[in-house]
């Protein structure tokens, strides 16, 4: 990387701290003012800083707009398959990939198991969103007035004598997920299935899919599936790092207000 592009790159850290001055700037790079100078107008060419009145600069619209498209252009369940691909061969068990789209909780990607029992989901089908342990991993990541709206809105079958019964008792669920980073389906919407779900997060530190391993009782116990949990967290974890361009923790904004 040639020097001017290093020292010009150097600037957008640096502004994102907030605001500063001509002076600011070269102080920081260790460079005369006319570098600075110089530099800082080839950044506001490109929209990527801006000049305020009182002579300061700021990052640019520019900058935001391309960090808006690039982020649009992410496609989760590109990224993710091999990892799918890699967990379904190491467990043998079924993998899926779901995401939150339009108040449903739908696969985008599934592995299917080595072994000769298979499960009936398929790619573009809801879960049961009161029980799925994909669904409360997506679910127990939003704001807590949001989760309450949509425990208050939701119907709860009654699949299995495990199935959650209630808002009260779905929402004490979500908590515990967001409070341990992982969630279950022990025979919730079929007593003989079991689940567990890690959170796969984006760009802004928030979950963007849900990552599940399942399986039936007659392949493995509840607990030999639970003891799986290690491997399904650093599968999440290895697809987050690539997704979100290196690791993403949880917006401290949307966790500040949960507390509030």
């Amino acid at each position: 990387m040639s020097q001017s592009v290093d020292r010009a790159l150097s600037i957008l850290p640096l502004l994102a701290e907030g605001p500063a001055g001509l002076e600011q700037v070269a102080t920081r790079l260790d460079v005369h003012k006319s570098t600075a100078l110089r530099l800082l107008r080839t950044l506001h060419a490109h929209g990527l800083v801006h000049r305020q009145p009182d002579q300061r600069y700021r990052l640019g619209a520019g900058l935001f707009g391309l960090a808006q498209r690039a982020m649009e252009a992410l496609d989760v369940r590109e990224t993710a398959h091999p990892y799918l691909v890699a967990l379904g061969e190491e467990c043998g068990h079924t993998v899926h990939l779901a995401v939150r789209e339009e108040g449903e909780v739908v696969y985008v990607d599934k592995v299917d198991s080595r072994y000769p029992v298979r499960m009936y989901s398929r790619v573009g089908r809801p879960v049961a969103i009161t029980v799925a342990a994909v669904a409360k991993v997506l679910l127990a990541d939003l704001p807590e007035p949001e989760r309450r709206s949509v425990a208050a809105r939701l119907e709860y079958p009654a699949y299995t004598p495990r199935s959650t019964p209630d808002a009260a008792a779905y929402l004490a669920e979500l908590a515990a997920v967001r409070e341990q980073g992982w969630a279950a389906d022990l025979g919730g919407h079929e007593e003989s299935i079991n689940c567990v779900a890690a959170p796969v997060r984006g760009p802004d530190g928030r979950v963007a899919a849900a990552l599940s391993i399942s399986a039936p009782n007659v392949v493995v116990t509840a607990q030999e599936l639970l003891a799986l949990r290690p491997l399904v967290l650093s599968t999440a974890r290895a697809i987050t790092w690539e997704y979100a361009g290196g690791e993403a923790n949880p917006d401290p904004h949307h966790r500040e207000a949960d507390r509030a």
